[in-house]
């Protein structure tokens, strides 16, 4: 993983000497709070609807064991004793107070990390797939391409006060595992016509309010040109974003009105105005980059010993849990002998992707013990212990399960993804943390978990979507009616790959009340299961054959719902 050279230690710790320094002297009174907003949200301070929540950078989502230690000593310490992993794989801290802001910058600067840029109209933490670097179907590595925006981005004058938040995601694999499609710009790693790694340019997704599938901007872009086609996008926003109506102003907005046609002329054009010295990324310079995700310690080939083969499959043959486990949250690796190992963080009484700073030290240990020291941060906001020997899955098995973390869901209908909803934000409309553990619960009741298989189940408690609930198979959207809360559904949402495009989910129908939603999906489910193939037709499959009709008349069976408001 990438290490700080010293420049980039010297920004940091410049920037908590910074933000110190403005935070003293707005709580004496001697800085506008209209003047400390912007300050504070571009490291990564909101007030939300309790308290202050930080929400700390996982660059590309990628942490070390020294640097979870730190952030579950950061949550005992200055809050509830828990952290918040969302689906930009960042770290959320929902209760700190502001007095203790500075310190836990301070903390954070000792372990290379930070939170700057994680809030605020400005280029966000950028997110890659989390098996970047060991996925055996990978075209290329897509972290040292983040880390070259990181760098380039951190501070920008020309882009540090953008039209609006600006996020971008790499993917390295055909199967794209970072939903680069619904972002401002998603970046996909290809071969160009000489068999040399380039990168297609994708600009213009998003959720929210107005769902859109980035459409693809430019073609097997050389890596060295990367930063100078990133600057003509930003460029073109920059000169033609709204700045008067936040609800117009995101990129997605701006290549609709103008056709993808135009803003591709318009980017055309900027790009021969940047300047090539300082655009062009020097090769020397992207190999630097390179060399610090470059595992030395990884075989061409490691046997796996037949007597631990034996063990294996002894251990598979005598427990249905540990089979399960291996099934759902084991996942190839690039190395012969190793695998990667998905921790769920959608266990029973938590929320979605929250962990307990003990869970957290536990974790970093076993990094320590089964994976080189090194651990990744999902879009689906769960952890992943990348390096793992196959001779040892058993025994790390059993670790996780002594401390309740050897859950078997990773891909399935109670891994399901959830913003913090009306619990915490201020904007939201509903709370979807209960409602996700009552879903959760009902399904597992039902016994549906293992029959459905393959299911993306996301919840977001408002219109701006951080449950990303318009691109899973189905999709919950809190609602409000009179101070209500209610539930929109949508079905057959995907994020798509180098092979499909993203699909925008179905809305089915009016919005449910939220003791009606989980009977609602367990009828749609088991609907699913009656009406499927093959046990290999999965739910999008069968929405794709089927429509979304069939089963908007399961979830309204025995309901009074069609007139409430959607």
């Amino acid at each position: 993983m990438y290490t700080y050279d010293s420049h980039d230690q010297a920004v940091i710790n410049a920037r908590v000497a910074q933000f110190t320094d403005q935070t003293r002297r707005y709580l004496n009174g001697e800085l506008p709070a209209d003047d400390f907003r912007p300050l504070r949200l571009q490291n990564g301070l909101y007030i939300q609807k309790h308290a202050p929540m930080l929400r700390i950078a996982i660059p590309y989502g990628v942490l070390s064991s020294t640097q979870l230690h730190a952030l579950a000593e950061i949550a005992q310490t200055y809050d509830a004793g828990y952290g918040h992993f969302t689906t930009r794989q960042n770290l959320q801290l929902n209760g700190p107070q502001l007095e203790a802001v500075p310190a836990i910058l301070a903390d954070l600067a000792k372990v290379q990390m930070h939170a700057v840029q994680t809030s605020g109209n400005v280029i966000r933490n950028v997110t890659v797939d989390h098996f970047a670097g060991i996925a055996p179907d990978e075209i290329g590595d897509p972290r040292p391409y983040a880390e070259l925006i990181r760098q380039w981005s951190t501070d920008h004058p020309e882009f540090s006060f953008l039209p609006r938040k600006f996020k971008i995601a790499i993917s390295g694999s055909p199967q794209d595992r970072a939903a680069i499609e619904i972002h401002d710009i998603g970046l996909r790693v290809v071969l160009d016509e000489h068999g040399r790694e380039a990168l297609d340019v994708y600009v213009g997704g998003g959720l929210g309010r107005t769902p859109i599938v980035a459409p693809r901007i430019l073609e097997a872009v050389a890596p060295h040109d990367l930063l100078r086609a990133l600057e003509a996008v930003l460029r073109v926003y920059n000169l033609h974003g709204r700045r008067d109506n936040q609800y117009k102003a995101r990129i997605k907005i701006l290549v609709r009105d103008l056709g993808v046609q135009e803003f591709k002329r318009q980017v055309l054009e900027q790009w021969q105005w940047v300047n090539t010295v300082r655009a062009e990324v020097p090769s020397a310079e992207l190999e630097r980059i390179r060399a610090q995700f470059v595992r030395s310690w990884l075989p061409d080939s490691e046997v796996f010993a037949s007597r631990d083969q034996l063990a294996f499959e002894q251990a598979r043959r005598g427990s249905v849990r540990f089979a399960a486990w291996v099934k759902n949250n084991v996942h190839p690796h690039r190395a012969a002998g190793y695998c990667a190992v998905s921790v769920s963080l959608k266990v029973k009484a938590r929320a979605p992707g929250d962990a307990t700073s003990t869970q957290m030290h536990v974790l970093a240990d076993l990094a320590e013990r089964y994976s080189d020291a090194e651990l990744r941060v999902t879009h689906h906001q769960n952890l992943v212990l990348p390096h793992v020997k196959r001779a040892e899955l058993v025994e790390l098995f059993e670790q996780l399960k002594l401390h309740g973390l050897a859950q078997a869901n990773i891909g399935l209908a109670t891994d399901i993804i959830a913003c913090p909803g009306g619990d915490f934000c201020s904007l939201a409309n509903a709370r979807s943390l209960p409602l996700a553990e009552d879903i959760r619960g009902g399904i597992e009741a039902a016994g549906l978990t293992t029959a459905v298989g393959a299911l993306q189940l996301n919840i977001s408690g408002c219109i701006n979507s951080c449950g990303h609930h318009h691109v899973a198979d189905i999709g919950l959207l809190g609602v409000d009616k009179q101070d209500e809360e209610f539930y929109q559904i949508t079905l057959g949402g995907f994020q798509g790959s180098a092979t499909e495009a993203a699909r925008i989910g179905k809305i089915i129908g009016k919005a449910l009340p939220p003791q009606e939603v989980t009977p609602a999906i367990e009828r749609m489910l088991q609907h699913y299961l009656a009406i499927r193939e093959s046990e290999q037709e999965s739910f999008a499959n069968v929405i794709q054959r089927v429509g979304v009709e069939p089963f908007k008349q399961q979830a309204y069976q025995e309901t009074n719902t069609l007139e409430v408001i959607a």
